[in-house]
């Protein structure tokens, strides 16, 4: 029996991962089912490739991975394909606004991330920039800093919990990630499955052929999803495979 869908791609944080950041076994066992039944399972996640390979290797995972929202796609773990950059100039500029408004920051780029704790300017020149972000609590500048990276123009703005946001270069998503995925493994958007939580997810959702915003998922993903199931410590991903992927035995 022909499987309708053949790509699972699978956000990490507050998605494949518990509070606790590990994958349940139960979680585990559903997805090593969907693979033994010939499903593609790719990682699609914010982190940088360094904080995701792990992941990957514990579950056996050979196949396409997408990192730091969509700005890496791996062919196979260590086989980089595409990579999209952020420019260095825009870097300066984020990092001079977290420095004007006093809130928490880090950068992805290929040679290492990077925060205030190790921030370095020599780097700015040198180095080869996928991602920038942002946390504060602060719903006021929060909002500030959205507007003003709204003018910058040609960024790709989304969060990876309500306190953050996550710039990427404009167009740069994991729904761009994943229709690269899908080239590389000669299958159509409408038979994947999108699973996330956050809006660095919402892309990928209204996407796939299937769009599944988790439990605990941001209530602006629950509400674009196709469907909206366990929270990840309850195994969601578990049920998804169990009652959308695999045929009923």
């Amino acid at each position: 029996m022909e499987l309708k869908y053949k790509l699972l791609a699978l956000d990490m944080d507050g998605t494949l991962l518990t509070d606790q950041h590990d994958i349940s076994p139960e979680t585990e066992r559903w997805i090593r089912k969907a693979m033994q039944a010939g499903v593609h399972v790719c990682l699609s996640t914010g982190r940088g490739f360094d904080e995701a390979v792990p992941f990957g290797e514990k579950l056996g995972l050979n196949t396409p991975m997408i990192t730091a929202n969509g700005s890496e796609i791996w062919r196979s773990p260590y086989e980089l394909y595409h990579r999209d950059l952020l420019d260095k100039a825009v870097i300066a500029r984020m990092h001079g606004l977290a420095q004007r408004y006093g809130v928490w920051f880090w950068a992805y780029s290929v040679e290492g991330s990077y925060n205030e704790k190790n921030w370095d300017p020599a780097l700015l020149d040198v180095n080869q920039w996928v991602k920038f972000g942002y946390h504060t609590e602060d719903d006021d500048i929060r909002h500030k800093l959205m507007m003003e990276l709204q003018t910058m123009g040609g960024l790709e703005i989304t969060n990876s919990s309500p306190y953050n946001l996550e710039i990427n270069p404009a167009g740069v998503n994991k729904a761009s990630g994943i229709r690269t995925v899908c080239e590389l493994l000669g299958i159509q958007m409408s038979e994947t499955v999108a699973v996330g939580d956050s809006l660095n997810d919402l892309a990928a959702i209204q996407a796939a052929g299937l769009g599944v915003a988790m439990g605990n998922a941001q209530l602006a993903v629950q509400e674009n999803a196709d469907v909206v199931t366990a929270s990840n410590n309850d195994d969601g991903i578990a049920w998804i495979i169990r009652d959308y992927i695999l045929p009923k035995e």
